[in-house]
């Protein structure tokens, strides 16, 4: 029995070292494992393995959702407490930014306009959230303009970001056409999962029923060869998708 027990602590050091060689790390680290096969096994655990695997991960996501559901407004009000102490375009970015997840839309692009009105008038990730927040308060002719600027001064800034808003704040502008020639555009470029479900939920919503079921089929193919964990990353979208297509059914 002692020496299976062995023999387990020689395996799991064997695994760890396989580990430590695909991923790069230092030559030490096969002297502490096989040196200490027990003690080596669980200290890489704890300092390599466990802080770059999916199940850490998974539990930083897990703890950052429970915060957020027992306070939901504790960003919010950090962010709102620090330009307020100290107001600096750093810290207002930081409240737009918190505004916008808090569902306050209008108040997010007002902050984040205010900050393009200094020296990072130029910056695009400030544009981008101002872009965002419009159209999330439904101010499409706003957040196109946005749109419409960073694509002019750099249009290979979060290119397939960019478009898909600008295609769905064309649509929300009654611009049909265009948006149909972006969302098109966006599939041809990137063919991505989310440009093609984007485009299905817009197709859905504006009554095109062929276009958002062909892109639906094809998106059902598509999520055949998912594991779970790329379903739960794609929730979200998932859950605004089924919930466009069942609208349009007879």
């Amino acid at each position: 029995m002692p020496f299976l027990g062995l023999g387990l602590h020689v395996l799991i050091a064997l695994f760890f070292a396989v580990h430590a060689m695909r991923s790069g790390q230092q030559m030490y680290w096969l002297f502490v494992l096989f040196s200490f096969p027990l003690l080596g096994s669980i200290v890489y655990f704890l300092v390599i393995y466990l802080p770059n695997s999916r199940l850490e991960h998974g539990a930083r996501r897990a703890v950052a959702a429970a915060a957020k559901t027992l306070d939901p407004t504790r960003d919010l009000r950090d962010a709102r407490a620090a330009f307020e102490y100290t107001p600096t375009a750093q810290n207002q970015m930081r409240l737009a930014s918190a505004l916008l997840e808090s569902g306050q839309a209008l108040e997010a692009a007002q902050n984040y306009d205010a900050c393009l009105k200094g020296p990072f008038a130029a910056d695009l990730e400030i544009r981008l959230g101002a872009a965002r927040s419009y159209f999330a308060c439904e101010r499409f002719d706003e957040a196109i303009t946005h749109l419409a600027f960073i694509r002019q001064t750099n249009p290979g800034f979060r290119a397939e970001q960019v478009s898909l808003l600008l295609a769905q704040a064309l649509g929300g502008a009654g611009r049909r056409p265009e948006a149909r020639a972006e969302f098109e555009s966006a599939i041809a470029r990137f063919g991505s999962f989310e440009s093609r479900a984007e485009y299905a939920i817009w197709a859905a919503t504006a009554g095109d029923t062929p276009t958002a079921a062909r892109l639906h089929a094809e998106l059902e193919r598509a999520m055949e060869r998912w594991n779970r964990h790329t379903r739960e990353l794609n929730r979200p979208l998932l859950r605004r998708l089924s919930a466009a297509v069942e609208a349009i059914k007879p």
